[in-house]
């Protein structure tokens, strides 16, 4: 299931939530900032908490891997 995209022609190519135009980078930023994913969610209507959960997942797979 694929849930970021990156199209040259929304936001320079940057990696962004699928059907949106909301980074992907922005969900970091919240969490890092001490924001939750719920008040992330609340600014970025468009994106869905599945979303935001795959994106989650799959950051921590990736780490997983590397750390292996």
């Amino acid at each position: 299931m694929s849930v970021i995209v990156s199209d040259p022609d929304v936001l320079g190519g940057a990696l962004v939530f699928k059907s949106t135009r909301v980074p992907v980078r922005n969900l970091f930023d919240y969490l890092v900032a001490g924001s939750s994913i719920k008040e992330f969610l609340e600014d970025f209507p468009t994106v869905s908490f599945e979303q935001v959960r795959h994106v989650l997942q799959s950051a921590e797979t990736a780490i997983e891997n590397i750390a292996a």
